[in-house]
């Protein structure tokens, strides 16, 4: 198992998500098989079949979880800063093709969402950026092709 680096934050919402896991739908999956078994036959109970699944793949995630936060190992964010973008940095970026900007914060792999701008250090634009200066011009290959950036500022 590698080491997840991650933000305070980031630890707290995964301990949340994992409580919940573990005592709201764990209770809920097994009220639900011992319906499904009460209701007879369980060698014709799509019922039961159903929600042996559910119960096989919700423990699988809560051992994911669980494997996730047994080796994550916290980020110093005092030791920020914004010479050069690094994990937990803002990085407002021009694309040089359409002149269009994009801010993202440059972020672990789980903590990593798209809609909140958060972007996963191991994405291929992450890779490209880390270590750059503002000014600095950057080409990083994406699925669609090459892409040209242009760092326009760093933040925290």
């Amino acid at each position: 198992m590698s080491v997840n680096y991650m933000t305070q934050e980031g630890y707290k919402k995964l301990l949340s998500e994992l409580n919940h896991l573990e005592t709201v739908k764990r209770p809920e999956i097994s009220r639900q098989i011992g319906e499904a078994r009460d209701k007879g036959d369980l060698s014709e109970n799509a019922e039961y079949d159903a929600a042996k699944e559910a119960q096989g793949l919700l423990e699988m995630k809560i051992g994911q979880l669980k494997d996730i936060v047994a080796n994550t190992r916290f980020l110093d964010e005092t030791l920020l800063n914004t010479d050069t973008v690094q994990i937990l940095n803002k990085v407002k970026i021009r694309n040089l093709k359409t002149n269009a900007e994009m801010q993202y914060m440059l972020v672990s792999e789980t903590e990593a969402n798209l809609k909140e701008g958060k972007l996963a250090v191991n994405t291929p634009i992450a890779k490209g950026l880390l270590g750059k200066k503002v000014g600095d011009v950057v080409e990083i290959t994406v699925p669609s092709g090459l892409m040209s950036f242009e760092v326009v500022e760093i933040s925290i």
